[in-house]
């Protein structure tokens, strides 16, 4: 039997065409929509303006349920971290980030959330926590945009920023993430603007391109990690199947079609990408470009040999990059001492239950 869809993973669209086909006036998809978006109820029930014979009818198309928060690490003023139980027992995590800075084009903003796509994670980057337990399943539209609502609630304020990269490779789950964009950006949804939100991927081409010619005007971060492939294929199996030369002429491609300028994440693992002539190699990357360059030392992993290097040799590594002309982000430090790095508490959690 095949899973009974989710309120939350409707558009406005799609409400109007259901509502038609039940023979309801138009003004009731405006009116759950409301009750969804706004309101936040957590029960079909709760929606009071309804006829009940309607509501009977709705908790036997569609459910409400939500994820929900297992643990949360760190406190309201620092980088904290949310463990999430979906409805089949699997586990995925958001992290919110408050006062963080202009790290990728926005205005600098009260509170970032970084979200997950999918539970685990199939890309197996070496040094990551996400891929340690495979890739299970995609997360839909409703529980994407599930994570800011349980996150708003938690902080007791509105989310002024969402970046896609937390666990799972967003653009591997490119339709279930375009329609919880348009749930997230559109008025009658979370009315957050597009440029408020930035997705990292991997570096799967094919999408990079699909995604340049979506219209809104999306950010994009890349988690290249590597300025070569002899060195980015050690740790991303990804630069096997789309090569550093063919990601950046996928990138010129989104410089084509976008407006803001290109991000490129760089996790600092001591002894494997760190040397500073990768950092040479690097800037005339991102100049070639026109990109930006964040670069993040690793955050160690249970069970990973990786290690993070000096933060001496981290500010050698960046003023290289900024020396060449580059705009270039240390970040030095969000959430190192809470197992911040993507999966870590959804591997302890279910490493732990089996």
């Amino acid at each position: 039997m095949a899973d009974i869809p989710n309120l939350r993973s409707l558009t406005a669209d799609e409400f109007t065409t259901s509502f038609q086909a039940l023979g309801q006036p138009a003004y009731r998809s405006a009116q759950i929509l409301d009750w969804l978006w706004k309101k936040r109820v957590s029960s079909i029930d709760e929606m009071s303006n309804l006829p009940v014979s309607l509501r009977e009818t709705l908790k036997e198309k569609y459910e409400l349920s939500a994820p929900t928060i297992v643990r949360a690490q760190g406190s309201k003023d620092t980088t904290r971290k949310l463990l999430l139980k979906l409805k089949d027992g699997r586990f995925v995590e958001c992290v919110l980030i408050p006062a963080s800075p202009a790290l990728y084009g926005e205005q600098s903003d009260r509170l970032t959330l970084c979200v997950s796509s999918q539970v685990g994670c199939a890309f197996a980057c070496k040094f990551c926590a996400s891929g340690l337990l495979g890739f299970t399943r995609n997360l839909t539209p409703g529980e994407i945009t599930a994570q800011i609502l349980l996150a708003e609630e938690l902080a007791g304020t509105r989310v002024n920023n969402l970046v896609f990269m937390g666990m799972g490779e967003p653009l591997a789950n490119l339709p279930s993430l375009l329609k919880a964009i348009e749930l997230i950006t559109s008025p009658e949804g979370l009315h957050i603007g597009a440029r408020h939100l930035t997705i990292s991927t991997s570096g799967l081409v094919p999408q990079i391109k699909k995604l340049a010619d979506h219209p809104r005007q999306i950010r994009l971060a890349i988690s290249l990690h590597g300025a070569t492939d002899e060195v980015r294929s050690k740790i991303m199996p990804v630069n096997d199947r789309w090569g550093v030369d063919e990601l950046f002429e996928a990138l010129r491609y989104w410089n084509s079609k976008k407006k803001q300028h290109l991000t490129l994440e760089y996790i600092l693992i001591k002894g494997i990408n760190d040397d500073l002539e990768q950092a040479r190699i690097l800037a005339k990357r991102a100049k070639a470009i026109r990109a930006k360059v964040n670069l993040i030392p690793y955050n160690t992993v249970e069970g990973l040999p990786w290690e993070r290097p000096s933060e001496d040799h981290c500010r050698a590594f960046r003023d290289i990059l900024k020396n060449s002309g580059i705009s270039a982000t240390l970040r030095l430090e969000k959430g190192h001492d809470i197992d911040a790095a993507c999966g870590q508490l959804r591997l302890r959690e279910e490493t732990n239950s089996e």
